[in-house]
């Protein structure tokens, strides 16, 4: 009876003990619209960045492997 009992209280105690930890885990985001509209305009900025830059890489890559078969094609 004694084991069962403090096995019993041990389990209460753990579950008393976590309670916080479980009512703290809960993310409150108090960000307006405005916050998220900014993040949203950040986002846009990198995005219209890398278009370039892949058009570009591709244009040097493109570069390169024409120059290839141009110099296959003379020898």
């Amino acid at each position: 009876m004694k084991i069962t009992l403090k096995t019993v209280l041990m389990a209460l105690a753990s579950l008393m003990v976590a309670s916080p930890v479980m009512a703290a885990s809960q993310r409150t985001d108090n960000s307006g619209i405005l916050v998220w509209a900014f993040l949203g305009f950040c986002a846009l900025i990198v995005v219209a960045q890398l278009v370039p830059a892949v058009m570009m890489m591709l244009g040097i890559v493109k570069g390169v492997a024409s120059s290839k078969e141009q110099a296959s094609d003379k020898a």
